[in-house]
């Protein structure tokens, strides 16, 4: 296929464009850039050996989307690009509101223009606030405690809406738990610009060196050991989901959870990390941080159901491949 992939230098748009590549898609990629850098591109050449199209472009402005379209024949699309920092939403929701509605809302306009009615959605377990059970279903109630799980949360409203005005369209909604780790390569990674606002990139800065201490945001939860118990994905496991989410997609609304189901919290992984990894990561305890919960995993049977797919690496492999892509990365990359 022919695959638009907005977003696509991310941290986890760029492993997915690596798994697409490596099953013979044909790819465009469209980034503006925002957290990520033009290097990647060039590592995910070096690692496939293909060749990949790519636009600078930034959603929120049509013209420029509407020109790619009119360039290529593209069969499906998988929309990553949006603005992805819990903190940073509390504390600038306008900003979210605008980014990640708007370029989504311009996507999906420009598709039907062109008759291009498959797309996969980069969604968020955040769109479940606090569960009152664990594991988390498909069919939970949704809820948000937080802007950018707002945003998410009426992003999938939005594409549910589209598709009950228009049944032609083929939508999978992907439900993300914690991704971490980096390709087995280690030339792409989750290398956030400045101070990092996901667990695993603060983990590996502190250990180089780049940071002095790792701040653990709350240890009151109810949890074993007081802090947060998420549910943490190998990113090349969750790229491989896109990959069978795509490759299955058909006329219809879907929506899958792609997490491994069991939850571990953020000291036992700093742990896991240090005693894998033969290094110290010091820490400090700080007050919890704001539109938090204590404990989110997935139930992902649905997925293995529909998708024949499931996460194979554990968290071993995770925190070793978030350090061999560390320390070959420079900090000028």
């Amino acid at each position: 296929m022919n695959i638009l992939v907005t977003g696509g230098a991310g941290y986890i748009g760029s492993h997915t464009c690596v798994e697409l590549l490596n099953r013979n898609h044909q790819l465009i990629i469209i980034d503006n850039f925002s957290n990520s850098g033009p290097e990647v591109l060039e590592k995910i050449k070096k690692i496939t050996n293909k060749d990949i199209i790519f636009y600078p472009i930034d959603l929120c402005e049509t013209e420029p989307v509407k020109k790619v379209f009119q360039r290529h024949k593209i069969d499906a699309v998988i929309h990553f690009a949006g603005l992805k920092s819990v903190g940073e939403s509390v504390t600038n929701p306008l900003k979210y509101y605008r980014n990640n509605l708007l370029s989504s809302i311009n996507l999906v306009e420009v598709m039907a223009e062109n008759n291009v009615k498959k797309i996969i959605f980069s969604s968020s377990a955040t769109v479940y606030g606090k569960p009152k059970t664990l594991p988390i279903k498909e069919d939970f109630p949704t809820s948000t405690v937080n802007p950018y799980g707002e945003t998410k949360l009426m992003i999938e409203k939005i594409y549910t809406d589209l598709y009950n005005a228009d049944k032609e369209w083929g939508i999978s909604i992907l439900r993300y738990f914690n991704p971490i780790g980096a390709h087995k390569s280690g030339l792409i990674g989750d290398n956030p610009k400045g101070i990092p606002n996901n667990l695993m990139p603060y983990i590996t800065k502190v250990a180089k060196g780049e940071m002095e201490a790792l701040k653990v945001f709350g240890n009151d939860y109810d949890t074993d050991d007081g802090t947060g118990v998420r549910d943490y994905i190998h990113v090349v496991d969750l790229a491989k989901g896109h990959v069978k989410a795509i490759e299955a997609l058909k006329s219809g609304i879907n929506i899958y959870n792609l997490g491994t189901g069991k939850g571990t919290s953020v000291l036992s992984l700093v742990n896991k990390f240090m005693q894998v990894n033969k290094i110290e990561v010091p820490y400090e305890i700080v007050e919890r941080r704001a539109g938090d919960i204590a404990a989110c995993y997935a139930d992902p049977s649905k997925a293995y159901r529909a998708l024949d797919w499931v996460a194979e690496k554990g968290i071993e492999e995770m925190v070793k491949d978030s350090w061999h892509f560390e320390k070959n990365n420079k900090k000028d990359s």
